[in-house]
């Protein structure tokens, strides 16, 4: 089969992800063979090719959104980031497996979705439509679930003021939720494509910074200078949510411009999968408007450079023919 691999970690100039052929891989107890039809393109894969985000393994396929058919049975399934957990630690007993010590990640611990097959546990796949395209589906999966627990972690009350700090796949989906519900959302990005974009779903402002005050936030830019000021843009009792795996260093906080009067500092951390079964559910009820840029699977290293480069409106997804 053809799959892309990371050979060498670097910047997307240095060329670190690489084509090769591979047998098809062969499922083992528990698991199934999932014949690839999209997959989509993530940050958390630029993070991986690039090393922000340690390899656990060498020449690891990377890909966690992945839409394909189950071999043997043809039923329509999704492959997400979270790929197993232990069941038997304090945390999985709380109902909080994304925080397992055990846990183990597609794309990251075993291979993804930058090929014609994967493998993942049956346990861990989501049953998806088959009458919806795959490319509309495969960003559901990771930037729909994640920006879905972001919004949870942000305590966003009733009609609130939503800002949203990079807007990307996750962020376009995360805004139209946050939308839905009443709020207010307010985008921060430099790119002019992205700005449209947000307007064009509802945003009430798109620029360099929030008109007005914010009860929540969500950074997905992966930009630790973007702290300070996010936090000062909140009013009294609001959070910050950091939706992303990787962060860049956090500059210096001032206690009375960043923390005080009660704003609240959270991470995100993967999810659980119970909110990839919630945010299907409503997202397949509801559907959201999904912004796609299509590569070829054979394409796959222009689709990570164009991520790099911010040139991807919405989300990138490669197609598998």
């Amino acid at each position: 089969m053809r799959a892309w691999v990371v050979d060498r970690p670097g910047p997307m100039a240095t060329g670190p992800l690489v084509r090769v052929e591979r047998d098809v891989p062969e499922p083992g107890p528990g698991e199934v063979l999932v014949r690839v039809e999209a997959c989509g393109v993530c940050r958390t894969d630029l993070h991986l090719a690039e090393g922000d985000l340690a390899p656990r393994r060498p020449r690891t396929t990377p890909g966690h959104q992945v839409v394909g058919r189950v071999e043997g049975s043809g039923e329509r399934v999704g492959v997400a980031w979270l790929r197993s957990t232990c069941g038997r630690c304090r945390y999985c007993l709380r109902g909080a497996e994304n925080l397992c010590p055990d846990s183990t990640y597609t794309g990251w611990d075993a291979d993804g979705g930058y090929a014609e097959y994967v493998v993942a546990p049956a346990g861990y796949v989501y049953p998806l439509p088959d009458d919806v395209p795959a490319e509309r589906l495969a960003p559901l999966l990771c930037a729909g679930i994640i920006g879905y627990r972001a919004l949870a972690r942000c305590d966003l009350p009733p009609g609130g003021r939503l800002g949203i700090y990079g807007f990307g796949s996750s962020a376009h989906l995360t805004a139209q939720a946050a939308i839905a519900q009443g709020a207010t959302v307010h985008a921060v990005t430099r790119s002019d494509a992205s700005r449209e974009l947000a307007l064009e779903l509802g945003a009430a402002s798109a620029g360099d910074r929030p008109p007005e005050p914010l009860d929540a936030a969500i950074l997905f830019a992966p930009v630790g200078d973007l702290v300070p000021p996010a936090l000062e843009a909140l009013d009294r009792g609001g959070t910050l949510a950091i939706a992303g795996i990787h962060l860049t260093d956090v500059p210096t906080l001032n206690y009375e411009r960043h923390l005080f009067q009660e704003r609240t500092l959270r991470s995100v951390t993967a999810n659980t999968r119970a909110d990839g079964r919630a945010y299907l559910e409503l997202a397949l009820a509801h559907p959201p408007r999904v912004a796609t840029t299509l590569y070829p699977l054979e394409e796959a290293g222009r689709a990570l450079a164009d991520l790099a480069a911010d040139r991807v409106s919405g989300a990138a997804v490669l197609v598998v023919d």
